[in-house]
């Protein structure tokens, strides 16, 4: 049967965009409400915007870290 994929073969191309599209979401929800959050306090305390805002650009960037190791690791999923 040429043309037709072996269920590994499946796997291996299904892979790396499931982990992709798992993997991004929560991140991208954390980012969200981390910058709500901060946007609720800055809001209620404005003389505290320079420490929230430094907390809050702090906390974004460990969020997306985790989705560029996700990204890495579909590109080794793919590429494996």
């Amino acid at each position: 049967m040429e043309g037709t994929l072996t269920n590994l073969e499946f796997l291996k191309n299904l892979m790396p965009g499931l982990t992709i599209i798992f993997g991004v979401i929560f991140p991208a929800i954390a980012i969200g409400k981390i910058g709500t959050k901060a946007m609720e306090a800055i809001g209620r305390n404005p003389e505290a915007a320079n420490k929230i805002q430094t907390s809050m650009i702090l906390a974004i960037a460990f969020a997306e870290a985790i989705a560029i190791y996700v990204l890495v690791i579909a590109l080794i999923l793919k590429f494996a």
